[in-house]
């Protein structure tokens, strides 16, 4: 998968993840940065493409093709913010819904809104 395949996708799995509202905090907030920030770059390389970020159409095969076509010339590959937002969208959205504690050597740790501790 190349650079602009995977922002591409990390855009896809955000937009469809934001639908349930589980996602729609932390997923929100990824998607929206990242689509934030694929604006700038492609307002730096003309600012035509942005239309297709804001246009994907009645068929999203098509659209994907056209924003992947897009980023591979924007510039998107060199582009850290960009990657590591897709890479957190695209990591995050697997783990929506919970959340991942260490709570090794802790004690009296209460995780989760259910659980009743008894100390004595």
């Amino acid at each position: 998968m190349t650079e602009a395949e995977m922002v591409v996708a990390a855009l896809t799995a955000g937009a469809s993840a934001g639908l349930s509202d589980t996602a729609r905090g932390a997923v929100h907030d990824l998607y929206a940065g990242l689509r934030e920030a694929v604006r700038s770059r492609l307002a730096r390389s003309g600012g035509e493409d942005i239309r297709v970020l804001d246009a994907p159409g009645p068929d999203p095969e098509a659209w994907r093709s056209r924003l992947i076509e897009a980023l591979t010339g924007s510039g998107v590959e060199d582009d850290e913010r960009i990657l590591a937002a897709a890479r957190a969208l695209l990591g995050g959205q697997s783990r929506t819904g919970g959340i991942t504690v260490d709570a090794r050597g802790a004690k009296g740790v209460q995780i989760g809104g259910t659980q009743h501790n008894t100390f004595n």
